[in-house]
């Protein structure tokens, strides 16, 4: 739909349980979008709003950085009828709404995402944290946005590489659940990442529409909701394994996505031509497919950081893989652990310059 500033102001509001906001946002987009939407929610003189900054990055994703959130909603005196509100993407609305769920037991919390991984993705759903040093989004809780508010406007400023690495969550819909989803994407991804306003807005919809029906079906991740990270559990360990900020989110998920998809190829769960259109796909993505050679990614750091994944259940590390026809994906703990380890080897081989037998 389109909104003009005074009817998203009032849509906002609507949402504001109290007469208290807090705005917590990034250095990077406090000089672009702070004011424009600290005025939205004042409008009416009714709330009075504070603001935080914090530092921008996934390596600020961290239980110092979210206390101060808490730290001054308590200078402040808030209550629990405080609205926080996230404006950023998915580092900030994840670290606000850990903080709205543990802010006196829980306050009022809205989305702002900025970027197509936060819109697409992150802010749908309820899922919260920070990183460890030992595992990425270990420390959370699922804390439900009273309302998620997209403004698409806002990926005029988002840079290119932010750009694609949403785009890679976008892919992963199409893959898991909505095979005309990833065929639409196979047509359009040159629009795409060329901002077609349509195309954007169609994209971030159909995603939101699969997430949400996943959400709803599972929100606490007892099963299907896990589905949601094909490809997170490599991706992840990429992340923790390089240092938190090396790679965006995306990046990493979309070479985790490649080595999910060749390990259910080496175990004849899906054809070889699905593997192709998944590695063309991110190739029209500008997304990456295999690790840079000055990688620091092992075997052993692979194996180490994903038997602590959060989907390892009873000592028994859980996959979200695919298998038969496109659009179709298990969840399982029942795999071919030396189909996963040539996956790792073959990867990491690469950085070396030798092949691994197949």
């Amino acid at each position: 739909a389109e909104f003009d500033e005074a009817e998203a102001g009032k849509i906002l509001r609507s949402h504001v349980k109290g007469n208290r906001a807090l705005i917590v946002t990034n250095d990077r987009l406090a000089p672009l979008y702070l004011d424009k939407y600290e005025a939205m929610v004042k409008e009416g003189g009714e709330i009075q709003v504070d603001t935080v900054i914090l530092p921008d990055g996934e390596e600020e994703k961290t239980m110092d950085v979210m206390m101060k959130i808490i730290d001054k909603a308590l200078e402040l005196g808030l209550d629990r009828k405080v609205t926080f509100v996230a404006l950023g993407g998915g580092v900030i609305g994840d670290m606000v709404g850990f903080a709205a769920a543990i802010y006196q037991r829980g306050v009022n919390f809205i989305q702002i995402p900025t970027t197509v991984m936060a819109m697409v993705d992150s802010s749908v759903g309820g899922k919260t944290g920070v990183n460890h040093p030992l595992g990425k989004n270990m420390v959370g809780a699922f804390h439900q946005p009273e309302c998620v508010f997209i403004d698409t406007n806002t990926l005029s400023t988002l840079p290119d590489r932010e750009l694609q690495s949403g785009v890679a969550e976008v892919i992963k819909y199409g893959l898991i659940r909505d095979s005309e989803f990833f065929e639409w994407q196979e047509k359009n991804m040159a629009s795409l990442l060329a901002r077609d306003p349509s195309t954007l807005r169609y994209a971030i919809k159909r995603s939101c529409e699969n997430k949400a029906e996943v959400v709803k079906a599972d929100e606490k991740e007892a099963g299907v909701r896990a589905t949601l990270n094909l490809g997170h559990t490599f991706g992840h360990a990429i992340e923790n394994g390089s240092g938190y900020g090396v790679w965006l989110h995306g990046e990493a998920v979309a070479i985790g996505t490649v080595m999910a998809a060749n390990m259910s190829a080496r175990m004849g769960w899906i054809d070889q031509s699905l593997v192709k259109r998944i590695y063309d796909i991110m190739d029209a993505a500008n997304l990456p497919v295999e690790l840079p050679l000055d990688s620091p990614m092992t075997a052993e750091t692979f194996l180490k950081v994903m038997s602590v994944d959060k989907k390892v259940a009873n000592g028994k590390l859980r996959l979200i893989l695919l298998k038969g026809e496109l659009g179709n994906c298990l969840f399982t703990g029942d795999f071919d652990e030396d189909a996963m380890k040539a996956t790792v080897d073959e990867f990491v081989a690469e950085l070396s310059g030798s092949k691994v037998a197949t």
